[in-house]
């Protein structure tokens, strides 16, 4: 298997990962060559006290800051060139990311912006970003994304009202650093949603078409740390152990899919976001056990191991009776953790449907890394069993 396979990876950044890594955020700065800061913060870590923390870190190494907050769940491209525009009048020349998906992947396009010139719109796609950003320094307080180690950052194109990315090896942060103290704070369904986001990533990164020996291994271990301890995680969010588990589910979930890409969940997640403001995480964890029903007889074997991995007894089972339990698995991970176990639950109408399958087939790569190929009305089946929650 091995013999017949040929990749490359390139995963550049730095990462710290610990108890109170945050505080060495400074010395990282000046590490790399980072004088005024451009920090990106979601708004609601302030009343968790966590801007302040890290904002009175940035103090102590005197080391100047502007904060934008102005995040919001399902930023637009227009907030990428806003908080662009800031950080060049400001003269920042690093740019540090603190929250979930949507402040990194503000805070890694405005490290783009900064250097390249023009408006977020024009870098979407694949290998448009010519010159490399300033210096950019990533800090979850989610265990979801991953956007700490991708080379993607996704927004709402409002012209279209669909979701899009920037994708290059010039958006890999610099640097990560990964402190599960700061995701004590989380709230239950943040937890759940971006716990499961997470490992929808490392589940459809292990059954894509581009997956190999390496983002196996990430993918693998991304499912058995989440699988094992998202429940304790959600019903104790103060449980640390838990919490670092998590945060390192999140972290190789987000190699595995940098090494492998995703499926036609994330294709599918799109249009939910782009047209109902659906916040990603949600949108892929409802989906999910319904595409993995559909996308089986794709990967057979995988799945069967998806399903071992979680913990469930296949030895001795007719392959597809293994890797069923697989789509039972997933939909008890969702139950435990309270997703919704339908698109009714989230109010997407269902006479949109339609026009949610044909936008989610324009998600190309991820189409084409799903280990089966949908038709439309392929998609359009699995949407209405994810309306109507049945299997």
């Amino acid at each position: 298997m091995i013999q017949t396979q040929s990749f490359s990876v390139n995963q550049p950044t730095q990462i710290l990962f610990g108890v109170n890594a945050v505080k060495k955020l400074g010395d990282l700065i000046a590490e790399l060559g980072g004088h005024r800061v451009f920090l990106v913060a979601d708004p609601g870590l302030k009343q968790a006290g966590i801007i302040k923390e890290v904002s009175s870190l940035l103090d102590k190494a005197k080391i100047p800051h502007t904060l934008y907050d102005k995040v919001t769940p399902e930023p637009g491209l227009k907030l990428a060139d806003q908080a662009a525009k800031l950080a060049k009048s400001n003269k920042a020349d690093c740019v540090v990311g603190l929250g979930g998906g949507s402040a990194l992947d503000i805070a890694k396009a405005v490290g783009i912006l900064l250097t390249n010139g023009g408006k977020a719109e024009d870098y979407l796609g694949l290998g448009k970003i010519k010159l490399p950003g300033v210096p950019k320094i990533m800090i979850p307080t989610t265990a979801g994304t991953g956007a700490e180690v991708t080379f993607t950052a996704v927004f709402i194109n409002e012209k279209t009202n669909s979701k899009g990315g920037m994708n290059g090896d010039p958006l890999y942060p610099d640097a990560a650093i990964l402190d599960p103290a700061l995701t004590l704070s989380l709230p239950q369904h943040v937890t759940a949603a971006t716990g499961i986001d997470a490992f929808t990533h490392a589940l459809e990164a292990f059954v894509s078409t581009q997956a190999h020996v390496i983002s196996d291994m990430y993918a693998l271990e991304a499912i058995s740390l989440i699988c094992n301890n998202l429940g304790t995680a959600y019903a104790n969010g103060s449980n640390l152990e838990a919490r670092s588990a998590m945060l390192m589910g999140s972290l190789l979930g987000g190699k595995a899919l940098a090494t492998a890409g995703v499926g036609l969940v994330h294709a599918m997640a799109y249009p939910l976001g782009g047209m109902f403001n659906t916040a990603h995480g949600l949108a892929n964890a409802v989906l999910l056990p319904y595409v993995v029903e559909y996308n089986i007889i794709g990967s057979p074997e995988k799945f069967a191991t998806v399903a071992q991995v979680m913990g469930y007894e296949t030895e001795g089972l007719p392959l597809r009776e293994a890797a069923q339990l697989a789509v039972e698995a997933i939909h008890q991970l969702n139950a435990d953790v309270g997703i919704p176990g339908s698109l009714a639950d989230l109010n997407i109408p269902a006479d949109k449907i339609p026009k949610m399958a044909q936008i989610a087939l324009t998600v190309t790569r991820p189409v084409e890394n799903n280990p089966r190929k949908p038709t439309k009305e392929d998609v359009m089946a699995v949407y209405e069993a994810a309306f109507n929650g049945t299997f």
